[in-house]
């Protein structure tokens, strides 16, 4: 078990935060505030009863919600043999936060509005989730290699090891998504369900390869690709400064407004790529926008756990379905 090297006052007030990020996510869910895209099924459950307000949350049988739409209680302890790795990027890219992004906050302190703070928020709500209902959750957070790893345990105390993890305001720097999951293969658990939630930036093609070995090592994969709207649909007008956020020393002064088609479209290609490599080894794919509520980025993750697709998208309308220009953010004055 390896925690941040320095775990500040600071940390601690992110992962008390986060924790309750976290759990009103969930809670969410149990109380219906989400929209499901399936509606009128039923399973026949044996040893189940269905949840009741104030039921503890802990004895909710997640994985029959997600074949359902219902939620039910365990009458019964039963053993599960379910083992999910979280793989959580933190590279520069992840940095960028951009103006309509959810400012993730409570009490206690405030997490942010990067892409690393929402992708944080939301490894935190499916480890919360799974933990709660016995199954073993494991972490892995990464930049140009694996810097943090915790293996997948079911004892409720090791939700507090996880935040501590999630917490810590490290990373930065560039990343090989490629590189990167042959490295977490070594580590991984055979046959259990890998989460990968990273913006999906860098070679496509080096992506699906590594997607490909990581179903010839017969696991489960999902991958949560997480953009802010500002990379999705280009809102910049007039002169602008763009900065390469994983190199941190590339600068150049362009009109934005040349260059939004162009950009939209190869970033369209980018997408289809990584879906169609999705799609080819069986990957369970959602891209989601950090102006998305937790609840309902939860949501879907449970609908892609449910079989409910392979692929899709998870944004407010007005948005363009398209993957980002590689590490790019923009600084300066710019009209939206």
């Amino acid at each position: 078990m390896r925690f941040p090297d320095l775990f500040t006052a600071r940390d601690a007030s992110r992962a008390a935060a986060l924790q309750w990020i976290a759990r009103q996510a969930v809670e969410g869910l149990t109380a219906g505030r989400h929209r499901s895209p399936h509606k009128g099924s039923s399973v026949e459950f044996k040893e189940h009863r269905p949840y009741v307000p104030g039921d503890e949350l802990r004895n909710i049988d997640w994985r029959a919600f997600g074949k359902s739409d219902r939620l039910y209680i365990r009458e019964f302890e039963e053993e599960t043999n379910l083992r999910c790795t979280l793989l959580v990027d933190r590279s520069g890219s992840m940095q960028y936060a951009g103006s309509r992004a959810l400012q993730l906050t409570d009490s206690r302190a405030s997490l942010g509005n990067r892409k690393q703070d929402y992708a944080t928020a939301i490894a935190a709500a499916i480890a919360y989730m799974m933990l709660s209902s016995q199954d073993a959750v494991g972490l892995m957070t990464f930049d140009d290699k694996i810097s943090d790893s915790l293996p997948p345990r079911t004892m409720p105390s090791h939700l507090q090891a996880l935040l501590a993890i999630l917490a810590s305001d490290s990373g930065g720097g560039e990343t090989d998504l490629g590189t990167v999951i042959r490295q977490a293969m070594l580590k991984l658990p055979r046959r259990s369900l890998v989460v990968l939630i990273s913006d999906g930036l860098g070679d496509p093609e080096s992506l699906g390869k590594s997607l490909a070995s990581l179903r010839a090592q017969r696991q489960e994969v999902v991958f949560l690709q997480i953009l802010d709207p500002d990379e999705v649909d280009f809102p910049f007008h007039d002169r602008i400064e763009f900065r390469d956020l994983e190199n941190g020393d590339h600068r150049e002064i362009i009109d934005s407004r040349q260059i939004r088609s162009r950009y939209i479209e190869s970033l369209n290609r980018h997408n289809a790529t990584i879906e169609a490599a999705c799609r080819r080894n069986r990957v369970d794919h959602a891209m989601i926008t950090t102006d998305v509520p937790v609840v309902d980025a939860l949501a879907r993750f449970v609908t892609l756990r449910r079989g409910g697709g392979i692929s899709g998208s998870l944004t407010f309308p007005g948005s363009v379905l398209a993957s980002s220009q590689p590490n790019a953010s923009a600084e300066g004055d710019s009209s939206r």
